[in-house]
């Protein structure tokens, strides 16, 4: 008997076909009807999420999770903007790349094509349900979407008003496919579906990414964890550094590109550690750092190697005083996840070093790290931030979801 992985695998492939013949048109017309949809059937996916929150109440999830998988009538709103927004972008898909004339008289073009068929597996927001869908099918994609089972009623009823909407376009229906089975065993079937995805994506905590990574033979973007640094040299403004490492952490805690370990120069510290310091503690921010860093705030807990390893996505904070920009340096080498990381300084040629030698996918010099987002970057919804190095690194937009087809028009050549 066909799993319901496979059998689902199977739709998505052979509606990505049909999507790879649509216009940019019919797509924005059919991501239109989605937006409308969701609108018109809010109360049944409030409904539904209702039991979502009322299993988690019980299983004791904590308020911060709750809060993230609710929805109300203004978050659906928002998510279905957040459609109209993707109607409103360039279409990838067919762009043309490059073009060149062979000596032979071979004209060649690279143009963006479709991936074809994205398995998506992520954890309990179920905005993330709508956003991916929305992003695979601007581009021609179909997708397979495995939310965690917090949000398994939400994402159903969801999905369920998406296929209901795209009857009635010229996109396939079957191009959204969820896997309603909750066990581990369908994420790592899915892991496994070489020939029918094409790629996986991950969206979650590092458990999920690190299972994902270490266990699938399909090819994976890898996304998300995020261990971020700010590091305050010795010639940072005081105003400066306390607005963006304060912003960096507090802003929003729980996503992926807050900052986790503020690392300060030790002329820096001496100075100004103290009143730095009490800004994030009125916030609520549990401190936790190094023994000059404690020697210096009576209110801070010893930090081991395990807390600046970890990504917290809470109101807890690394501190560490270092004693020079290659101290900083090396700490990040060490720790970081090559997600996103920071330098507040007035040194131009610290500035230069850091940016140039700091191997991560976006590197700030005098700005937050809570800038690390499709939308802030101008790219719109994003269906991710890739900490790896292959085809797509940072904030992944729409063009990040197309692959590449080289175009070959000649008159008769062969090779000799």
């Amino acid at each position: 008997m066909t799993s319901e992985v496979r059998q689902k695998a199977a739709l998505a492939q052979d509606a990505a076909a049909i999507m790879n013949r649509l216009t940019t048109e019919q797509k924005n017309t059919a991501l239109l009807h989605m937006a409308d949809a969701l609108l018109s059937g809010q109360a049944a996916i409030i409904e539904a999420n209702a039991l979502d929150l009322q299993r988690g109440r019980e299983q004791g999830t904590s308020p911060s999770l709750l809060d993230r998988l609710a929805l109300n009538g203004d978050r659906v709103a928002a998510i279905a903007e957040g459609l109209r927004q993707i109607v409103g972008l360039p279409d990838p898909v067919g762009e043309l790349l490059e073009h060149f004339d062979r000596p032979n008289g071979l004209k060649v073009e690279k143009v963006r094509v479709p991936i074809g068929v994205i398995g998506m597996i992520y954890e309990a927001r179920p905005n993330v349900t709508v956003d991916a869908a929305g992003l695979c099918l601007k581009t021609g994609n179909s997708v397979v979407l495995r939310g965690g089972s917090a949000a398994i009623e939400s994402n159903r009823k969801i999905v369920e008003v998406l296929k209901a909407a795209l009857g009635e376009t010229a996109m396939p229906a079957d191009a959204i496919q969820l896997i309603e089975d909750s066990d581990r065993a369908s994420v790592n079937e899915m892991l496994k579906l070489n020939g029918l995805l094409d790629v996986v994506i991950p969206r979650g905590g590092a458990s999920l990414i690190r299972n994902v990574v270490e266990n699938a033979t399909v090819p994976v973007i890898e996304t998300g964890a995020g261990i971020c640094h700010t590091f305050v040299d010795a010639s940072a403004d005081f105003d400066m550094a306390s607005a963006i490492a304060f912003n960096a952490k507090v802003q929003r805690p729980s996503v992926c590109n807050s900052m986790e370990t503020l690392l300060v120069h030790e002329a820096f510290a001496e100075k100004h550690l103290v009143r730095l310091a009490d800004r994030f503690i009125q916030a609520g921010i549990e401190l936790r750092g190094c023994e000059r860093t404690t020697s210096l705030l009576a209110s801070a807990k010893p930090a081991t190697d395990e807390d600046y390893g970890t990504e917290y996505n809470d109101y807890i904070m690394n501190i560490r005083v270092v004693s020079d920009l290659d101290a900083a340096l090396d700490h990040i080498s060490r720790f970081g996840t090559k997600h996103s990381e920071c330098i507040v300084t007035g040194n131009a040629q610290n500035a230069d070093r850091f940016i140039h030698e700091v191997d991560a996918a976006a590197v700030y010099h005098n700005a937050s790290t809570r800038f690390t987002d499709g939308f802030e970057f101008g790219f719109g919804a994003e269906i991710g931030i890739s900490t790896q190095k292959l085809h797509a690194r940072g904030p992944m937009g729409l063009p990040a979801l197309t692959s590449t087809k080289y175009r070959v028009f000649g008159n008769g050549q062969i090779r000799g």
